[in-house]
């Protein structure tokens, strides 16, 4: 057996956790509002810190590197990663040309530089992404095949340039773990996902999570792992084995002027787990699955590392094809609270959602201090949806909140819903504004299911202006 599972071990052992209403009084405090939100953003942005690099470049091509191709750069790419460690730190160069490489680690004080027409292609052979490192799939951390490009515990590191990271997925390699079972695709994640996540609930220690060779758990494309000022700049990311760029437990995170466009399974474009202070601006998604999803971990785990992804700013982005255009969720066990999307827009035949929030009793958690302004939505599902539904639905002990989500100065020209928004009977969700918007055509009506408090100012649907939720269109979810 070359994943292992303790579940075994585990059995009869009990496994006690907070009730739910002791979980809510720790995990809840009233947050400190300022009165005008939006302050915070701006003092959320003038906080974040980015990486100081030394002023010295080291070119992989005086290493050994060759960008024809065909010839595996990675012991080159590498070795010129650590002399420019063992000098303190530098930029190291990726020039013209096509680099074939395997996973890259970096150090601190690193900018991984990807000039103009230079492409650092990676190889899809899983066996070149062992040892297993410290990871975090879906949530849950473990002990699983590396990520494209990877650090743990460092600062002061960077990815810029014009350049392109070429994943290599394909329907052909990386993707068909994801799909089911068959004779033509005997390799599947599913029966060590499952066992992943009992592992989890059980609490069998990280270390012993054993899930790298052959568990066939797609890792993500860029994971910085508990790093401090990150910055990810210029580039072009495509055909990720999964999620693109996914910091976690980090801070002090610049995502800029990015492009993702992969349309592989679970090819979320920015995810960033548990981390605070966050800024992702003038970026392009094209994707997969959600553009930008903000998460804290899963179930057991997410309330084990208990660590909300916080202070986070989206502006100036085009969110085309993927499932919602900044998502919250599902995975957000540790909460999320004081996120800001601004100048955004948002428009696809293939768009779910502009704003999503996704949870449920499994998950539980909090999210609050939501703002989102000056958003242009052409075609969309739904504008806002928020469930707590989403896959096990009521099936767990734990209670979501969901409250202060102000939506305003916002344009949609084709929507199929305007709200999908379902809380439970026991948790609605609470304080949802919408402010000065606009539809100009919606397919069916709204679905408004155990929400609170709403307040519409200045609404204006089909022509028509709406002045309190009885007078938008709704209908019972199915």
């Amino acid at each position: 057996m070359v994943y292992t599972s303790r579940r075994t071990l585990l059995k009869g052992i009990a496994v006690t956790s907070l009730a739910p209403s002791l979980l809510s009084a720790c995990q809840r405090p009233d947050p400190a509002r300022s009165p005008d939100a939006w302050h915070m953003a701006k003092q959320i942005r003038q906080r974040i810190q980015t990486p100081t690099i030394p002023n010295q470049a080291f070119d992989v091509r005086e290493f050994g590197a060759v960008g024809d191709g065909q010839h595996d750069s990675s012991e080159a790419i590498q070795a010129a990663i650590q002399a420019a460690s063992d000098a303190g730190g530098g930029r190291v160069l990726i020039p013209e040309g096509i680099f074939i490489t395997g996973p890259i680690h970096l150090e601190n004080n690193i900018d991984l530089h990807i000039t103009n027409q230079a492409t650092l292609k990676f190889v899809t052979d899983p066996d070149r992404y062992l040892p297993a490192v410290l990871t975090r799939w879906e949530g849950v951390e473990l002990m699983g095949l590396s990520p494209l490009i990877y650090a743990h515990g460092k600062h002061n590191i960077a990815i810029t340039g014009g350049g392109t990271l070429d994943g290599s997925a394909d329907e052909k390699t990386w993707w068909p773990w994801k799909w089911a079972e068959t004779e033509d695709n005997p390799h599947t994640q599913h029966p060590a996902r499952a066992a992943l996540f009992t592992d989890a609930e059980n609490g069998v220690p990280v270390a012993e999570r054993m899930y790298a060779k052959e568990a066939y758990l797609r890792p993500p494309f860029i994971q910085f792992y508990a790093c401090d000022r990150i910055l990810i700049e210029g580039v072009t990311i495509k055909e990720s084995p999964f999620w693109l760029i996914n910091p976690v437990l980090s801070k002090n995170i610049t995502v800029r002027g990015v492009t993702c466009h992969s349309y592989g399974p679970n090819n979320d474009g920015c995810n960033p787990e548990s981390c605070t202070d966050v800024l992702i601006e003038n970026c392009l998604f094209d994707t997969g699955d959600d553009c930008i999803a903000i998460k804290s971990g899963r179930n057991a785990d997410g309330r084990r590392i208990n660590q909300p992804s916080k202070n986070i700013v989206v502006a100036n982005c085009n969110m085309k094809a993927g499932h919602g255009g900044v998502v919250m969720g599902s995975e957000l066990s540790g909460g999320i609270e004081n996120v800001f999307v601004e100048n955004c827009q948002m428009s696809s035949p293939e768009l779910w959602s502009s704003i999503r929030i996704k949870t449920n009793a499994m998950r539980g958690g909090f999210v609050r201090n939501v703002n989102v302004r000056n958003i242009d939505i052409g075609t969309v599902r739904d504008m806002l949806l928020i469930n707590f539904y989403y896959e096990e639905g009521l099936s767990g002990d734990y209670v979501p909140d969901v409250r202060d989500v102000h939506i305003q100065d916002v344009h949609c020209a084709n929507a199929s819903r305007i709200l999908n928004v379902r809380g439970f009977e026991h948790a609605k969700i609470n304080d949802v504004i919408l402010e000065n918007v606009t539809i100009d055509h919606a397919d069916k009506p709204s679905i408004v299911e155990n929400v609170g408090r709403v307040t519409l100012k200045n609404m204006k649907v089909d022509g028509h202006h709406i002045e309190t939720l009885s007078d938008l269109p709704t209908e019972p979810a199915a």
